[in-house]
């Protein structure tokens, strides 16, 4: 009898059921991750001390999520089409999509987005994977029809210095949230959007912040703020006026903010600084309310805590007063991601846009992202798999006299270009920002060779061509619709 047959088939069992009996088992129960989206309005990454370590504003909360989290060096919102810089900077995060190929209601008009786009938004994408749905922010400038997405939607504008006129409401909203799931026994997922009203003005902040930061509720348009030795400092790139006009004419947000108006003197500028770290901390002191509420619920573990703003902000930098422009303080946001399986205390550069959140949060949820996201995920860079999602970064300001500002940057080169006012002003700034972080311009008198506008050194002629060159690349790769003036014809 030939038992060879025999001897192989049982060996062949055997190790069929050993492989079987070691393989690892999956976790039926385990729970799906949930996400607290926190969204401040205006919001300059140098406010904080996570990024400027010499601010005097005190962000506690913020500065343990950098602690406990991942923290981007560079994340940027691509730009904007109009003056509410906002609008489409939302369109962006809410759909993962690029500045020219979001709807109409972004402010332009010529759309490259498909029909019924709010369907593959961030809510709609999460509703469908079985989560509960919670939004609270302002209202108007965003995208109306994603945002009705959300199951839970609380929005109100809220730039009170009261409880009920200003921030805390936004968190109220969102503990009220989470106390009726306790209550309910919801065991399903959350994605909560938990968007601010501030910092942006009018900043009235609270009267016991305020006095921390030796700031006033300005209104009288007649004289200037009383001076404090409280305020914050001025910023390391102030001027009295920007050297060149910004070109958008009657730009709100440089003359016709409550508080400041057309003014940039040191009185006006502290004091203002100090209105927006009031509201800054305030927001700071709410957060770790819902932190403390999440925590005590079990739930924070198992939650993805993404700290962001839909843009910078100036208050002074460079002579300029709001986030139209492509300064540093402006196109830059914080970016703070803290959550299960992250390396705590880890910075790294990232290279991203905010229009790379939804593709991120649907890998980290485990969600197919929708095929109409044109944004990458940075899950790599979390991982520590990756430094960076992409090697060069593209941003644009057509919100006022076209074609308006674009910039480039690769590695520590930094090329911005203006062309406004029916061609009156065409300006070249050229910035290495590992010599000259502040972007220091000629009216900032440093003596540093590299510490100022580069684009006229003959030095730099032969890198100044190989950038305007990358510029145009990336004007034509992002279906940019307009050219500059020393730009070939489309």
């Amino acid at each position: 009898m030939n038992r060879k047959p025999l001897y192989t088939a049982f060996v062949v069992a055997m190790a069929a059921i050993l492989i079987v009996g070691c393989a690892p088992k999956k976790n039926k129960t385990q729970k799906k991750p949930n996400f607290l989206f926190v969204l401040v309005d205006d919001q300059s990454p140098f406010d904080l001390q996570t990024y400027d370590p010499n601010s005097i504003l005190q962000t506690p909360t913020i500065d343990k999520l950098a602690r406990q989290g991942v923290v981007f060096e560079s994340a940027r919102h691509m730009g904007s089409i109009n003056g509410a810089v906002c609008t489409p900077s939302r369109h962006m995060i809410m759909t993962g999509r690029t500045l020219w190929h979001l709807p109409k209601s972004s402010g332009y008009k010529e759309s490259l987005a498909p029909d019924s786009l709010e369907q593959q938004s961030i809510a709609a994408v999460f509703n469908r994977a079985g989560y509960k749905t919670m939004r609270t922010c302002k209202k108007g400038n965003s995208y109306a029809a994603a945002n009705k997405q959300f199951t839970v939607v609380h929005d109100a504008t809220k730039r009170g210095g009261t409880e009920e006129s200003g921030s805390a409401w936004h968190a109220e909203q969102v503990l009220n949230y989470l106390s009726d799931r306790e209550q309910a026994q919801e065991k399903d997922p959350f994605f909560i959007y938990f968007g601010f009203s501030h910092p942006h003005d009018i900043r009235d902040g609270t009267p016991e912040l305020l006095e921390k930061y030796g700031a006033t509720n300005h209104t009288d348009q007649n004289s200037l703020p009383p001076a404090n030795p409280k305020q914050p400092p001025l910023q390391e790139n102030y001027l009295n006026a920007h050297p060149f006009f910004h070109g958008h004419p009657q730009l709100r947000d440089e003359e016709r903010v409550s508080g400041v108006w057309k003014n940039r003197d040191e009185q006006t500028v502290r004091n203002e600084l100090g209105r927006e770290y009031a509201c800054s901390e305030n927001i700071d002191i709410l957060l770790n309310k819902v932190l403390a509420k999440l925590e005590a619920s079990g739930e924070l573990d198992n939650t993805y805590i993404i700290y962001t703003s839909d843009h910078g902000m100036s208050i002074g930098q460079h002579g300029l007063m709001g986030k139209q422009n492509l300064y540093e303080h402006t196109w830059r946001v914080p970016f703070i991601v803290k959550g299960p399986g992250l390396e705590a205390g880890k910075r790294v550069k990232g290279n991203i846009y905010l229009l790379d959140v939804l593709p991120t949060l649907c890998e980290l949820a485990g969600i197919d992202a929708p095929e109409t996201v044109e944004g990458i995920s940075f899950v790599p860079v979390l991982k520590g798999e990756k430094e960076v999602v992409r090697d060069v970064m593209y941003g644009v300001y057509a919100g006022g006299t076209k074609p308006g500002m674009r910039t480039v940057k690769k590695g520590d080169w930094k090329l911005i270009k203006y062309d406004v006012m029916d061609g009156a002003i065409r300006e070249t700034q050229l910035f290495n920002l590992a010599e000259n972080p502040h972007e220091y311009l000629p009216e900032h008198h440093k003596s540093e060779e590299m510490q100022t506008n580069l684009a006229n050194n003959p030095k730099y002629s032969a890198l100044l061509k190989e950038m305007e060159a990358l510029l145009l690349e990336q004007m034509v790769a992002h279906d940019d619709p307009y050219r500059l003036w020393d730009q070939k014809a489309k």
